[in-house]
């Protein structure tokens, strides 16, 4: 009896031990996927106002300080600043006055990170769609602010 005694003790507590070890992890914060949808969108918004307006140093805001961009027919730009030199050469060439619209397909979020599908949409001055494509933005929060810290984007519209 005694035997059965300690054997009923030792599986419990090798029970409760093993069930210790195998406890879920604490949940993180839930993220307030309506908020943060309508704040992203609010950057991509300032985003094609400042390309509208061809300025380059508030373009570059929505860049993190060590943010990488991928784009379309070049080579990787690393930093906020390269990326503002980038920016500025393409802003002062351009003699289109077409402008682009940016809008969330899909968000992904968890911690202090975002991840975000979107379309890009060129317009012409009549407001006519001359391209679009796609991109997708990795977003990590800094300092209460979320900023770009990847993006790349490609193009949807046929080769010319």
């Amino acid at each position: 009896m005694r035997s059965k005694f300690q054997l009923a003790i030792f599986s419990g507590i090798s029970a409760l031990a093993f069930s210790a070890c195998s406890a879920p992890a604490e949940k993180a914060a839930t993220v307030d996927m309506d908020k943060l949808k309508v704040e992203i969108q609010a950057k991509e918004d300032a985003f094609a106002a400042a390309e509208k307006a061809k300025d380059a140093a508030a373009v570059a805001a929505y860049y993190s300080q060590d943010a990488i961009s991928y784009s379309r027919n070049e080579e990787p730009i690393s930093g906020n600043a390269a990326i503002k030199e980038s920016i500025a050469k393409r802003l002062a060439k351009d003699t289109t006055g077409n402008n682009n619209v940016y809008k969330i397909v899909d968000l992904f979020a968890e911690g202090n990170m975002v991840v975000e599908i979107g379309s890009w949409t060129m317009l012409n001055p009549a407001g006519a769609e001359t391209e679009k494509g796609h991109y997708m933005s990795v977003f990590q929060k800094r300092d209460g602010n979320y900023v770009c810290v990847r993006v790349m984007n490609v193009t949807s519209s046929p080769a010319k």
